[in-house]
Protein backbone atom coordinates (compact mmCIF):
# COMPACT_ATOMS: atom_id res chain seq x y z
CA UNK A 1 0.00 0.00 0.00
CA UNK A 2 1.29 3.44 -0.86
CA UNK A 3 1.50 6.50 1.34
CA UNK A 4 -1.62 8.64 1.44
CA UNK A 5 -0.91 12.36 1.81
CA UNK A 6 -3.02 14.74 3.90
CA UNK A 7 -5.13 11.99 5.47
CA UNK A 8 -5.96 12.49 9.14
CA UNK A 9 -7.59 9.62 11.03
CA UNK A 10 -9.24 9.70 14.45
CA UNK A 11 -9.56 6.32 16.17
CA UNK A 12 -12.06 6.35 19.02
CA UNK A 13 -11.09 3.64 21.51
CA UNK A 14 -7.71 3.32 19.87
CA UNK A 15 -5.72 1.47 22.53
CA UNK A 16 -8.18 -1.44 22.62
CA UNK A 17 -7.73 -4.73 20.79
CA UNK A 18 -8.78 -3.68 17.30
CA UNK A 19 -7.55 -0.12 17.80
CA UNK A 20 -3.93 -1.04 18.57
CA UNK A 21 -3.85 -3.30 15.52
CA UNK A 22 -5.36 -0.55 13.37
CA UNK A 23 -2.69 1.91 14.52
CA UNK A 24 -0.01 -0.61 13.55
CA UNK A 25 -1.70 -1.25 10.18
CA UNK A 26 -1.85 2.47 9.34
CA UNK A 27 1.73 3.13 10.46
CA UNK A 28 3.21 0.07 8.73
CA UNK A 29 1.53 0.94 5.44
CA UNK A 30 2.08 4.73 5.73
CA UNK A 31 -1.61 5.41 5.15
CA UNK A 32 -2.05 8.64 7.11
CA UNK A 33 -0.01 11.70 7.95
CA UNK A 34 -1.77 12.12 11.30
CA UNK A 35 -3.33 9.41 13.46
CA UNK A 36 -5.17 10.64 16.54
CA UNK A 37 -5.89 7.98 19.16
CA UNK A 38 -8.55 8.82 21.74
CA UNK A 39 -8.95 6.45 24.68
CA UNK A 40 -9.36 6.40 28.45
CA UNK A 41 -6.53 3.87 28.79
CA UNK A 42 -3.07 5.25 27.91
CA UNK A 43 -0.68 3.03 25.92
CA UNK A 44 1.58 2.56 28.95
CA UNK A 45 -1.14 0.77 30.94
CA UNK A 46 -2.91 -1.03 28.07
CA UNK A 47 -0.67 -4.13 27.93
CA UNK A 48 0.58 -3.30 24.44
CA UNK A 49 2.82 -5.92 22.86
CA UNK A 50 6.23 -4.76 21.59
CA UNK A 51 4.98 -4.58 18.00
CA UNK A 52 2.02 -2.42 18.98
CA UNK A 53 4.10 -0.26 21.31
CA UNK A 54 6.50 0.39 18.43
CA UNK A 55 3.64 1.70 16.29
CA UNK A 56 2.47 4.04 19.08
CA UNK A 57 6.07 5.23 19.47
CA UNK A 58 5.93 6.84 15.99
CA UNK A 59 5.43 10.31 17.47
CA UNK A 60 5.50 12.04 14.09
CA UNK A 61 2.34 10.25 13.06
CA UNK A 62 0.58 8.85 16.13
CA UNK A 63 -0.83 11.25 18.70
CA UNK A 64 -2.54 9.87 21.80
CA UNK A 65 -5.10 11.77 23.87
CA UNK A 66 -6.31 10.37 27.18
CA UNK A 67 -10.02 11.15 27.14
CA UNK A 68 -13.22 9.72 28.55
CA UNK A 69 -15.55 9.87 25.57
CA UNK A 70 -18.61 9.53 27.80
CA UNK A 71 -17.94 13.15 28.83
CA UNK A 72 -18.99 15.89 26.35
CA UNK A 73 -15.99 18.11 27.09
CA UNK A 74 -13.63 15.19 26.37
CA UNK A 75 -15.35 14.53 23.04
CA UNK A 76 -14.73 18.12 21.99
CA UNK A 77 -11.10 17.74 23.05
CA UNK A 78 -10.70 14.65 20.83
CA UNK A 79 -11.85 16.57 17.74
CA UNK A 80 -10.20 19.90 18.58
CA UNK A 81 -7.79 21.63 16.17
CA UNK A 82 -8.04 19.03 13.38
CA UNK A 83 -10.26 18.41 10.39
CA UNK A 84 -10.33 14.64 10.22
CA UNK A 85 -10.71 12.71 7.01
CA UNK A 86 -11.92 9.53 8.66
CA UNK A 87 -13.26 8.64 12.09
CA UNK A 88 -13.24 4.98 13.17
CA UNK A 89 -15.47 4.18 16.12
CA UNK A 90 -14.04 1.34 18.22
CA UNK A 91 -15.08 2.67 21.60
CA UNK A 92 -17.68 1.13 23.87
CA UNK A 93 -17.93 -1.62 26.46
CA UNK A 94 -16.65 -4.90 25.01
CA UNK A 95 -17.13 -7.15 28.05
CA UNK A 96 -20.24 -9.26 28.51
CA UNK A 97 -22.20 -9.24 31.74
CA UNK A 98 -22.22 -5.50 32.47
CA UNK A 99 -25.31 -3.49 33.37
CA UNK A 100 -27.46 -1.97 30.61
CA UNK A 101 -26.56 1.48 31.88
CA UNK A 102 -22.86 0.81 31.22
CA UNK A 103 -23.54 -0.19 27.61
CA UNK A 104 -25.86 2.77 27.07
CA UNK A 105 -23.28 5.26 28.31
CA UNK A 106 -20.27 3.72 26.59
CA UNK A 107 -21.83 2.52 23.31
CA UNK A 108 -24.97 4.55 22.59
CA UNK A 109 -24.48 7.90 24.33
CA UNK A 110 -20.80 8.14 23.38
CA UNK A 111 -21.61 7.45 19.72
CA UNK A 112 -24.29 10.16 19.76
CA UNK A 113 -21.90 12.81 21.10
CA UNK A 114 -19.04 11.83 18.82
CA UNK A 115 -21.29 11.78 15.75
CA UNK A 116 -22.47 15.29 16.51
CA UNK A 117 -18.89 16.49 16.76
CA UNK A 118 -17.89 14.56 13.62
CA UNK A 119 -20.67 16.21 11.63
CA UNK A 120 -19.52 19.65 12.75
CA UNK A 121 -15.96 18.62 11.85
CA UNK A 122 -17.00 17.83 8.26
CA UNK A 123 -15.42 14.39 8.12
CA UNK A 124 -15.30 12.40 4.87
CA UNK A 125 -16.33 9.06 6.38
CA UNK A 126 -17.35 7.51 9.71
CA UNK A 127 -16.66 3.78 10.09
CA UNK A 128 -18.76 2.08 12.76
CA UNK A 129 -17.37 -1.27 13.93
CA UNK A 130 -20.37 -3.17 15.29
CA UNK A 131 -20.85 -6.94 15.73
CA UNK A 132 -22.42 -9.83 13.83
CA UNK A 133 -24.30 -10.69 17.03
CA UNK A 134 -26.93 -8.16 15.89
CA UNK A 135 -28.45 -10.82 13.62
CA UNK A 136 -31.19 -13.24 14.58
CA UNK A 137 -29.57 -16.35 16.05
CA UNK A 138 -30.82 -19.07 13.71
CA UNK A 139 -29.09 -21.88 11.82
CA UNK A 140 -29.15 -20.13 8.43
CA UNK A 141 -26.09 -18.15 7.36
CA UNK A 142 -26.44 -14.40 7.90
CA UNK A 143 -25.99 -11.89 5.11
CA UNK A 144 -26.18 -8.12 5.41
CA UNK A 145 -29.91 -8.34 4.61
CA UNK A 146 -30.75 -10.88 7.34
CA UNK A 147 -33.19 -10.07 10.13
CA UNK A 148 -31.75 -7.99 12.97
CA UNK A 149 -32.46 -9.36 16.43
CA UNK A 150 -29.51 -8.85 18.82
CA UNK A 151 -28.88 -11.79 21.15
CA UNK A 152 -26.34 -10.26 23.51
CA UNK A 153 -26.63 -7.02 25.46
CA UNK A 154 -23.54 -5.68 23.73
CA UNK A 155 -25.18 -6.32 20.35
CA UNK A 156 -28.38 -4.59 21.50
CA UNK A 157 -26.47 -1.38 22.15
CA UNK A 158 -24.21 -1.76 19.13
CA UNK A 159 -27.36 -1.82 17.02
CA UNK A 160 -28.62 1.32 18.76
CA UNK A 161 -25.30 2.95 17.86
CA UNK A 162 -25.70 1.77 14.26
CA UNK A 163 -29.10 3.43 14.08
CA UNK A 164 -27.67 6.67 15.44
CA UNK A 165 -25.00 6.55 12.73
CA UNK A 166 -27.62 6.03 10.02
CA UNK A 167 -29.68 8.98 11.27
CA UNK A 168 -26.75 11.35 11.84
CA UNK A 169 -26.31 12.76 8.35
CA UNK A 170 -22.62 11.82 8.50
CA UNK A 171 -21.24 9.71 5.58
CA UNK A 172 -20.77 6.24 7.06
CA UNK A 173 -19.98 2.55 6.62
CA UNK A 174 -20.96 -0.12 9.14
CA UNK A 175 -18.86 -3.26 9.67
CA UNK A 176 -20.22 -6.30 11.51
CA UNK A 177 -17.39 -8.70 12.40
CA UNK A 178 -17.79 -12.24 13.67
CA UNK A 179 -15.57 -13.26 16.63
CA UNK A 180 -12.35 -11.27 16.24
CA UNK A 181 -9.10 -12.97 17.25
CA UNK A 182 -5.38 -12.36 16.84
CA UNK A 183 -2.62 -10.40 18.66
CA UNK A 184 -4.10 -8.62 21.67
CA UNK A 185 -7.43 -10.48 21.78
CA UNK A 186 -8.90 -10.51 25.30
CA UNK A 187 -12.58 -11.27 24.79
CA UNK A 188 -12.87 -13.20 21.49
CA UNK A 189 -11.36 -16.68 21.56
CA UNK A 190 -8.94 -15.93 24.40
CA UNK A 191 -11.26 -16.81 27.32
CA UNK A 192 -11.67 -20.32 25.88
CA UNK A 193 -7.89 -20.57 25.54
CA UNK A 194 -7.51 -19.62 29.21
CA UNK A 195 -10.09 -22.28 30.09
CA UNK A 196 -7.88 -24.84 28.33
CA UNK A 197 -5.00 -23.84 30.61
CA UNK A 198 -7.29 -24.28 33.60
CA UNK A 199 -7.95 -27.86 32.50
CA UNK A 200 -4.22 -28.43 32.18
CA UNK A 201 -3.91 -27.40 35.82
CA UNK A 202 -6.92 -29.46 36.89
CA UNK A 203 -5.83 -32.44 34.77
CA UNK A 204 -9.41 -32.94 33.63
CA UNK A 205 -11.29 -33.24 30.38
CA UNK A 206 -12.52 -29.94 28.89
CA UNK A 207 -16.17 -30.45 27.93
CA UNK A 208 -18.32 -28.01 25.98
CA UNK A 209 -22.11 -27.57 26.05
CA UNK A 210 -24.32 -28.29 23.04
CA UNK A 211 -22.83 -29.89 19.92
CA UNK A 212 -19.67 -29.89 17.84
CA UNK A 213 -21.55 -28.32 14.90
CA UNK A 214 -22.44 -25.04 16.68
CA UNK A 215 -20.89 -22.22 14.63
CA UNK A 216 -18.42 -19.80 16.18
CA UNK A 217 -17.41 -17.92 13.03
CA UNK A 218 -14.25 -15.83 13.21
CA UNK A 219 -12.24 -13.10 11.53
CA UNK A 220 -8.59 -12.24 12.18
CA UNK A 221 -7.95 -8.73 13.50
CA UNK A 222 -5.60 -7.91 10.61
CA UNK A 223 -8.45 -8.58 8.20
CA UNK A 224 -10.68 -6.31 10.28
CA UNK A 225 -8.07 -3.56 9.92
CA UNK A 226 -7.89 -4.13 6.17
CA UNK A 227 -11.69 -3.91 5.99
CA UNK A 228 -11.75 -0.68 8.00
CA UNK A 229 -9.37 0.97 5.55
CA UNK A 230 -11.37 -0.24 2.55
CA UNK A 231 -14.51 1.12 4.24
CA UNK A 232 -12.77 4.47 4.65
CA UNK A 233 -11.41 4.75 1.15
CA UNK A 234 -13.55 2.67 -1.22
CA UNK A 235 -16.98 1.95 0.24
CA UNK A 236 -20.06 3.94 -0.69
CA UNK A 237 -21.65 5.84 2.17
CA UNK A 238 -24.51 3.83 3.66
CA UNK A 239 -22.84 0.48 3.02
CA UNK A 240 -22.96 -2.38 5.55
CA UNK A 241 -20.50 -5.29 5.44
CA UNK A 242 -20.15 -8.47 7.45
CA UNK A 243 -16.63 -9.65 8.28
CA UNK A 244 -16.03 -13.40 8.58
CA UNK A 245 -13.44 -15.78 7.18
CA UNK A 246 -14.48 -18.77 5.10
CA UNK A 247 -13.50 -21.45 7.63
CA UNK A 248 -16.94 -21.61 9.30
CA UNK A 249 -15.31 -22.40 12.63
CA UNK A 250 -17.41 -24.63 14.86
CA UNK A 251 -17.21 -25.66 18.51
CA UNK A 252 -15.94 -29.04 17.40
CA UNK A 253 -13.07 -27.60 15.39
CA UNK A 254 -12.13 -25.20 18.20
CA UNK A 255 -12.30 -28.03 20.73
CA UNK A 256 -9.95 -30.14 18.62
CA UNK A 257 -7.48 -27.27 18.22
CA UNK A 258 -7.37 -26.51 21.92
CA UNK A 259 -6.92 -30.19 22.73
CA UNK A 260 -3.90 -30.44 20.45
CA UNK A 261 -2.43 -27.10 21.52
CA UNK A 262 -2.51 -27.89 25.23
CA UNK A 263 -2.39 -31.68 25.27
CA UNK A 264 -5.76 -32.07 27.00
CA UNK A 265 -8.77 -34.25 26.31
CA UNK A 266 -11.76 -32.32 24.97
CA UNK A 267 -15.34 -33.16 24.09
CA UNK A 268 -18.99 -32.39 24.83
CA UNK A 269 -21.21 -32.99 27.84
CA UNK A 270 -24.00 -34.51 25.74
CA UNK A 271 -27.63 -33.70 24.97
CA UNK A 272 -29.11 -34.54 28.38
CA UNK A 273 -26.72 -32.38 30.41
CA UNK A 274 -26.87 -29.58 27.83
CA UNK A 275 -30.66 -29.47 28.03
CA UNK A 276 -30.50 -29.42 31.82
CA UNK A 277 -28.00 -26.55 31.63
CA UNK A 278 -30.38 -24.58 29.42
CA UNK A 279 -32.74 -24.19 32.40
CA UNK A 280 -30.09 -22.49 34.54
CA UNK A 281 -27.33 -21.06 32.37
CA UNK A 282 -26.51 -18.39 34.93
CA UNK A 283 -25.78 -21.09 37.49
CA UNK A 284 -23.80 -23.15 34.98
CA UNK A 285 -21.69 -20.12 34.06
CA UNK A 286 -21.11 -19.29 37.72
CA UNK A 287 -20.03 -22.85 38.54
CA UNK A 288 -17.73 -22.94 35.52
CA UNK A 289 -16.09 -19.64 36.43
CA UNK A 290 -15.70 -20.76 40.05
CA UNK A 291 -13.76 -23.72 38.67
CA UNK A 292 -11.75 -22.08 35.88
CA UNK A 293 -10.73 -18.74 37.41
CA UNK A 294 -8.87 -20.17 40.47
CA UNK A 295 -7.11 -22.76 38.29
CA UNK A 296 -5.98 -20.02 35.89
CA UNK A 297 -4.86 -17.89 38.84
CA UNK A 298 -2.85 -20.82 40.13
CA UNK A 299 -1.07 -21.20 36.80
CA UNK A 300 -0.24 -17.48 36.79
CA UNK A 301 0.93 -17.56 40.40
CA UNK A 302 3.27 -20.48 39.70
CA UNK A 303 4.68 -18.54 36.74
CA UNK A 304 5.11 -15.46 38.98
CA UNK A 305 2.69 -13.43 36.85
CA UNK A 306 1.20 -10.83 39.18
CA UNK A 307 -0.88 -8.89 36.66
CA UNK A 308 -2.54 -10.01 33.45
CA UNK A 309 -5.57 -8.79 31.50
CA UNK A 310 -6.29 -12.37 30.42
CA UNK A 311 -9.05 -14.35 32.10
CA UNK A 312 -11.03 -17.57 31.53
CA UNK A 313 -14.20 -15.84 32.78
CA UNK A 314 -17.13 -16.50 30.43
CA UNK A 315 -20.48 -14.77 30.85
CA UNK A 316 -23.68 -16.78 30.46
CA UNK A 317 -24.51 -14.89 27.23
CA UNK A 318 -21.60 -16.64 25.54
CA UNK A 319 -22.98 -20.04 26.60
CA UNK A 320 -26.26 -19.65 24.74
CA UNK A 321 -27.00 -22.24 22.07
CA UNK A 322 -26.93 -19.58 19.39
CA UNK A 323 -24.84 -19.98 16.26
CA UNK A 324 -22.68 -17.16 14.96
CA UNK A 325 -22.90 -18.09 11.28
CA UNK A 326 -21.89 -15.22 9.01
CA UNK A 327 -21.41 -14.64 5.28
CA UNK A 328 -18.43 -12.31 4.95
CA UNK A 329 -18.11 -12.37 1.17
CA UNK A 330 -19.93 -9.16 0.15
CA UNK A 331 -16.96 -6.95 1.02
CA UNK A 332 -14.81 -9.12 -1.27
CA UNK A 333 -17.30 -8.86 -4.13
CA UNK A 334 -17.86 -5.11 -3.84
CA UNK A 335 -14.53 -3.77 -2.55
CA UNK A 336 -12.14 -6.48 -3.73
CA UNK A 337 -11.02 -7.49 -0.25
CA UNK A 338 -9.03 -10.72 -0.01
CA UNK A 339 -8.96 -12.20 3.48
CA UNK A 340 -5.32 -12.57 4.48
CA UNK A 341 -6.37 -15.24 6.98
CA UNK A 342 -9.18 -17.27 5.36
CA UNK A 343 -9.13 -19.89 8.12
CA UNK A 344 -8.72 -19.87 11.88
CA UNK A 345 -5.99 -22.43 12.62
CA UNK A 346 -4.15 -23.82 15.61
CA UNK A 347 -1.00 -22.16 14.21
CA UNK A 348 -2.65 -18.72 14.39
CA UNK A 349 -4.00 -19.35 17.89
CA UNK A 350 -0.56 -20.60 18.94
CA UNK A 351 1.00 -17.39 17.60
CA UNK A 352 -1.55 -15.42 19.61
CA UNK A 353 -0.60 -17.31 22.78
CA UNK A 354 3.15 -17.01 22.13
CA UNK A 355 2.69 -13.26 21.88
CA UNK A 356 1.08 -13.25 25.30
CA UNK A 357 3.93 -15.39 26.65
CA UNK A 358 6.50 -12.92 25.34
CA UNK A 359 4.65 -10.11 27.11
CA UNK A 360 4.81 -12.05 30.37
CA UNK A 361 1.02 -12.16 30.78
CA UNK A 362 0.51 -15.87 29.95
CA UNK A 363 2.16 -18.71 31.92
CA UNK A 364 4.72 -20.61 29.82
CA UNK A 365 5.08 -24.39 29.51
CA UNK A 366 1.40 -25.10 28.90
CA UNK A 367 1.43 -24.70 25.13
CA UNK A 368 2.41 -28.09 23.72
CA UNK A 369 2.69 -26.72 20.17
CA UNK A 370 5.53 -24.48 21.33
CA UNK A 371 7.67 -27.40 22.46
Amino acid sequence: MSETKDVEVLILGGTGFIGRNLVKFLVDNKLAKYIAVADKSPPGTAYLSPIHAAAFADKETVHFQQVDLSKPEHVKKAFKDHKFTYVVNLCGETRCGCHDADYKIKCEDTAARCLEEAKANGITKWVEVSTAQVYEAEKSIKTEKSKLEPWTTIAKYRLKAENLVKASGVPYVILRPAIVYGPGDLTGLSPRIMCAVAYCVLKEKMSFLWTDSLQLNTVHVEDVCQAIWLACTKATSGSVYNLADSSNLTQGALSDMLGKMFGIETGFVGTVLSNLAKVNLAGVASDANDKHVPAWARACEEAKINNTPLSPYIDQELLYKRPLYVDGTLISKELGMTYKYPKCTSELLTAQVKGFEEQGIFPPNYLKAAK
